[in-house]
């Protein structure tokens, strides 16, 4: 199919009337209207091949024009002899299948500290909680008595955790009358929520192994019947995390206001699947919260459900077109995303046009990460250079180009002018956006074992959990004593404490 799309013969015009039908326009006016993709995806599903007039014709447009359909044309060529469909270069690493991906070279040195560092074990336990003493009566080897008085003492400290066993209390619940309110009163049982018989503690444990940790629920049920022998239901523990969720959304508002109040924000989004349908799982995080929201869209409309008002700070983003719409006071772009651009390009375009301008984009790039470091500049050396920086950025725009690539990634630096060195004016920003991408990460990798959603509201209990148990790691606290303290406060009281602040230990 895609090995004859280029003819050798040239057609008759009544030939030619007949490979097109009888309503086919003019062949000129065809491939006017027509992209050179949409040209040979035309081609391709008429499955016919490309007569000479119509190849002179994508000639005459211009080299652009004869590069796409030789890409497209080799595209589908290579998907025919392999059976496998090449991915188009635009797609993201974390879509394309593991056994599709390029091998990558070997790592340079060996993993671990270099040699002749200091060595490190774990440190000594502060409290003994328990003392053994081992002593022969004869020896292991020839059967012979040992004396009485051992010649030596040696110690040597394990720490293990012993084997579980659930722990069950009964409550005896005393009501009282009270003569002032004419009512029988009864004291709060704090160690669960009223009317379950699952603790606090075990509620938040089982949250946080598949909301914090990634754990599946199958994974959940074979820990709680296996090691701490507690038997549960699927149904039941669900529907527990359901009530835990609804008690804890006012902290999943305390993130997101704390997010959009922060001086530098990170986003990033990925695929997600509710109910087998298509969504999108966004993640907007700062050095101190994250707060991930699961939406139908991947554009304008789910970004103002967040962005309900201006960002005071710095935007971090790579190139995605919606991200224009976010009204912020400084925005910068991923630098990381602009090199694998680059680095892209470069496996399939040789071209001398392409090598020197991605020879002069790629070294401003550089320069701009060397000079954010300020190594012993003082301030008027610093300027002088930032503003040298603008000049080279303007010369490589106002350059001529001629090669298509090299086009394309000017429009995007004429469009993107304003966003490319924020982090140079700005103390705290960073020229990437990797902390949004490892804030992503963890939503990735329950995605992968946990296979998304079955309904919007599992859902919104997967943002929700998700970003409580990741803004408590943020901030340095233990997420399960942390939850399950607010959740007894909130059984006394009725009322949710606030937000933890993050902790001044915090790595």
């Amino acid at each position: 199919m895609a090995e004859s799309l280029l003819t050798r013969d040239p057609p008759t015009e009544a030939a030619a009337r007949v490979r097109c039908g009888p309503t086919a326009q003019p062949q000129g006016e065809f491939l006017r209207k027509k992209s050179p993709e949409q040209l040979c995806q035309e081609l391709l599903a008429r499955k016919r091949s490309l007569s000479r007039q119509e190849a002179e014709e994508i000639c005459d447009r211009g080299r652009e024009a004869v590069v796409s359909v030789l890409v497209e044309v080799s595209a589908q060529f290579v998907e025919k002899v392999t059976g496998k469909k090449q991915p188009h270069p635009s797609t993201p690493s974390g879509m394309l299948p593991i056994y599709e991906k390029p091998p990558v070279g070997k790592r340079n040195g060996k993993p671990g500290r270099k040699e002749g560092h200091p060595g490190s074990r774990r440190p000594t336990p502060p409290e003994i909680t328990d003392r053994k003493e081992h002593i022969l009566a004869v020896c292991p080897d020839c059967g012979g008595e040992l004396s009485q008085k051992p010649c030596r003492r040696r110690k040597r400290i394990i720490e293990d955790i012993p084997e579980v066993e659930p722990e069950v209390t009964e409550h005896t619940i005393c009501g009282s009358y009270c003569g002032r309110c004419k009512k029988i009163v009864e004291p709060v049982v704090s160690d669960a929520l009223p009317g379950s018989t699952i603790g606090n503690h075990l509620l938040v444990l089982t949250a946080w192994l598949h909301y914090g940790v990634g754990m599946t629920l199958s994974q959940i049920l074979l820990l709680l019947n296996c090691h701490l022998r507690f038997p549960v239901s699927e149904g039941g523990l669900v529907q527990m995390w359901y009530r835990l969720q609804e008690i804890l959304y006012a902290w999943y508002e305390q993130i997101g206001e704390a997010v959009k109040a922060g001086g530098v924000v990170c986003a990033d989004e990925t695929g997600w699947r509710v109910s087998g349908m298509l969504h999108w799982l966004w993640c907007f995080t700062t050095s101190t919260a994250t707060y991930y929201m699961i939406d139908r869209s991947r554009g304008e409309p789910a970004l103002k459900k967040f962005f309900t008002e201006a960002l005071a700070g710095v935007l971090i983003t790579d190139f995605w077109g919606p991200y224009e719409h976010v009204i912020a006071a400084f925005k910068q772009k991923c630098f990381v995303h602009l090199l694998r651009e680059l680095k892209k390009v470069d496996l399939r375009n040789r071209s001398p046009g392409w090598a020197a301008f991605r020879k002069k984009l790629k070294r401003l790039v550089r320069d701009a990460l060397r000079l954010d470091k300020r190594d012993g500049l003082s301030r008027a050396e610093y300027s002088s250079r930032r503003r040298r920086l603008d000049s080279r950025l303007d010369e490589i725009i106002a350059t001529p180009w001629k090669d298509a690539d090299a086009k394309r990634l000017v429009k995007r630096l004429i469009k993107y002018r304003d966003q490319l060195f924020t982090f140079l004016d700005h103390e705290g920003v960073s020229a990437d956006n990797n902390h949004g991408e490892r804030e992503i990460r963890p939503a990735v990798i329950i995605r992968k074992n946990s296979l998304c959603n079955r309904s919007e509201k599992g859902a919104n209990m997967q943002a929700v959990m998700m970003s409580i148990y990741r803004t408590l790691r943020l901030r340095g606290l233990d997420p399960i004593a942390t939850v399950a303290q607010a959740l007894r406060q909130y059984i006394e009281t009725g009322k949710l404490p606030p937000l933890p602040r993050p902790s001044t230990s915090r790595g």
